[in-house]
């Protein structure tokens, strides 16, 4: 990786001799509960007795969460303009938004996640009735992609959450976490931001009885786990390669494969 193709956080990192100004860990660690808040509370400022999948609900809050997320630049430059930190890096280049290296930035990730996914890939492969030649032309059939597209949770899980929750929680939060906690520590503060997010889940599950109270709650506690193990991976390609759609790609994909053992033989 040459000089010019390093982040923001690599600077810092390679930079000994870097010292945080006063306040500036309390400061950031604020700003990304700010956002973390923003985006959760956006979800919530339609009122509506409807469940979370009912396309209308999907609809709205895709207004909701794709305002804060263009507004998460402004927080990033906001907490530059506060702390007076700088680095040589444009605004959009610090959040992982650019073009150098973007492919292998791209690929290299996703092909490591898809190695972690082996097992299931080679089970969905033997158990699926397509053979490989029908598996490309339903990929690149236009029906296929606007069927898919026009399915409103599709278009969350794989499209609009990957997107928006990489770039609030990963491009947004990690520019202000590495400058005082470190690369390294930044990696696993990160993630409880994007863990703690989730919990508003229960919210609803309470709200339309889908179970017991402790069956809800240990469900949160296990969704907190996993999105706290899954949003350190993907600050660390975030980090490593610096750039944003790396993890997009590795979120999507991973809601797409979901828990190992419970969708190989529900995608076909």
């Amino acid at each position: 990786m040459s000089d010019d193709e390093l982040t923001f956080s690599h600077e810092i990192n390679r930079n000994s001799a870097f010292v945080p100004p006063d306040g500036l860990c309390w400061l950031s660690v604020l700003s990304c509960l700010v956002l973390a808040c923003s985006y959760v509370g956006s979800l919530y400022v339609w009122r509506s007795d409807l469940p979370r999948d009912h396309p209308s609900v999907i609809k709205r809050r895709f207004t909701s969460v794709l305002v804060v997320s263009a507004l998460s630049p402004v927080f990033v430059w906001a907490w530059k303009e506060v702390t007076g930190v700088r680095t040589g890096h444009s605004l959009l280049a610090l959040m992982g938004i650019r073009l150098e290296g973007m492919v292998p930035a791209a690929i290299l990730p996703l092909l490591l996640t898809m190695v972690l996914f082996l097992g299931p890939l080679i089970q969905l492969a033997i158990d699926c009735p397509w053979s490989f030649i029908d598996g490309i032309k339903v990929g690149i059939d236009p029906s296929f992609w606007a069927l898919c597209v026009s399915d409103m949770r599709w278009l969350r899980n794989q499209v609009v959450a990957p997107l928006t929750e990489e770039l609030v929680f990963r491009a947004g939060m990690l520019p202000m976490l590495v400058p005082c906690a470190g690369p390294n520590a930044a990696i696993f503060v990160c993630p409880l931001f994007f863990g703690v997010a989730h919990f508003h889940h229960v919210i609803e599950l309470l709200r339309f009885r889908q179970g017991t109270v402790s069956a809800i709650f240990l469900s949160a506690i296990f969704q907190f786990s996993y999105t706290g193990v899954f949003g350190a991976y993907t600050a660390f390609i975030f980090i490593r390669t610096g750039h944003l759609l790396g993890p997009v790609l590795c979120h999507s994909f991973c809601n797409l494969m979901g828990f190992p053992a419970a969708l190989a033989r529900r995608l076909c």
